[in-house]
């Protein structure tokens, strides 16, 4: 499998699954146009952050940690079979404590 490094202020994150389920229990099928994770599992970080707010943002998150991140921002690839999401740290909106 290859291993890849995001650059910059950037991190590398494995996105959840999309709800099967709504809050109030409606199933919703594979055929239903499902929305795109807006949540998922930090895989990667940079090492080198460009800018200083990149800086604060990086130093505050960890691989394995749970991030919510704005629903258009990730570049999402295939790697070794799994698709995974690089964005900016700008575009990291939470994480789950």
């Amino acid at each position: 499998m290859t291993t890849l490094k995001p650059l910059g202020d950037r991190v590398m994150i494995t996105p959840a699954a999309p709800e099967e389920v709504t809050q109030s229990g409606i199933i919703i099928p594979d055929t239903a146009s499902k929305e795109k994770p807006m949540r998922g599992t930090i895989a990667a970080i940079s090492d080198s952050p460009t800018s200083e707010e990149g800086g604060k943002i990086l130093a505050s998150l960890s691989i394995g940690s749970m991030v919510y991140f704005t629903k258009y921002a990730p570049t999402e690839i295939e790697v070794g079979g799994a698709e995974v999401c690089i964005l900016d740290t700008k575009s990291i909106l939470a994480v789950e404590a």
